[in-house]
């Protein structure tokens, strides 16, 4: 039986995903070779990556509107230099709201000036910062849409005229919002869209071209569109997982109904994590808590040797807190069904009986 997995990533997957790659490995659409051994240029393939691309342009509703999706490799971390070499002239904005956040601005710093907007490191990053002023005259404002570690999302994005980027490697396809808002955003695929090895950037085109330093071919997002994911060899498995895993979404009725069910699953262990005293959440604020990844405790760690037992025994995995903060991370991504965490809330409640 296969068992409730609430890794923080790489993600839990779709079980029909999981079944059409495994065969695509054998055997690629019927070519009686695996689809990793095929060229990235072959039809079959191109075909794979176009229709990647396109899903990512039709889930956000972004077709026609100059922007531009693609798939690239090394990481959010990567991204994290990628952004500031392409857009950075003079000083960016961050909003510094976890780890994540951090490690960006720390990159960005080697490139031009960083204002830190505002902060929650006060608090271990257990709020969103509010009310803080984004300066009008910085090349763009890049901030953290969810942190998986300390389990906070940003619920109500700045309104502002300066080019807004934004990391969205845990929550990316979660929830329905106006992607538009954003001139350019990524996502690491092992979050809530694939296998580690591909990285999501989508990127209204207009936006480039205005620093004056000469960017490196393979960190100049300008090849990357012109070459359409092709400059250099593609992480063939994983964009193809992440297309199977795009497609998968439409099917089910797209983010607007993958939002009803995440809702769902959030409202349920938060609602266990309010009324079960043997629990405390992590974030401050009930409107700073994650959907994708949940950060609690026991009050009483005299029950976490029980607690563990009883987990193990329901079949449940990964729900060991970071090492930043201890305790307990529930990551409800968008293929983890509510099955799974009502399976965590059963044991939840048998705790505090037994307790």
């Amino acid at each position: 039986m296969k068992k409730h997995n609430f890794s923080a990533g790489p993600c839990i997957l779709p079980q029909s995903v999981l079944q059409k790659s495994s065969e695509a490995i054998v055997n690629f659409n019927d070519l009686n070779l695996s689809l990793i051994e095929i060229s990235h240029r072959s039809k079959d393939f191109v075909d794979v990556m176009e229709k990647a691309r396109s899903l990512v342009l039709e889930h956000m509703k972004l077709q026609n509107k100059g922007y531009q999706a693609l798939f690239l490799q090394g990481g959010a971390s990567l991204e994290f230099l990628m952004v500031a070499y392409n857009l950075l002239e003079k000083k960016a904005a961050y909003l510094n709201t976890g780890a994540w956040s951090d490690k960006a601005i720390r990159e960005a710093k080697m490139v031009g000036d960083i204002v830190e907007v505002a902060s929650s490191k006060d608090g271990n990053f257990n709020y969103i910062p509010k009310n803080y002023t984004i300066p009008e005259d910085v090349d763009y404002f890049h901030c953290t849409s969810n942190n998986t570690i300390f389990g906070t999302q940003i619920n109500h994005f700045p309104k502002t005229n300066v080019k807004m980027v934004c990391d969205m490697s845990s929550d990316i396809f979660s929830r329905q919002m106006d992607f538009s808002q954003f001139d350019l955003i990524y996502a690491g695929a092992q979050k809530n869209m694939g296998p580690a090895g591909t990285t999501l950037v989508v990127i209204k085109e207009d936006i480039l071209g205005d620093v004056s330093r000469t960017i490196p071919s393979m960190l100049d997002y300008k090849v990357h569109i012109a070459k359409e994911s092709m400059f250099n060899t593609p992480a063939v498995f994983p964009v193809y997982v992440s297309m199977l895993t795009l497609q998968w979404l439409k099917d089910l009725g797209g983010i607007d109904q993958i939002e009803k069910i995440n809702n769902e699953k959030a409202s349920l262990l938060y609602s266990e994590l309010d009324r079960n005293s043997l629990f405390k959440g992590f974030v401050a604020n009930h409107e700073d808590r994650s959907k994708m990844n949940a950060t609690f405790s026991l009050t009483d760690n005299h029950f976490k040797e029980r607690f563990d037992t009883l987990l193990k025994e329901a079949g449940i995995n990964g729900l060991n807190g970071h090492k930043d903060i201890g305790g307990y991370r529930a990551s409800m991504y968008n293929a983890l069904p509510l099955e799974s965490v009502q399976v965590l809330v059963d044991v939840m409640k048998e705790i505090e009986r037994i307790a």
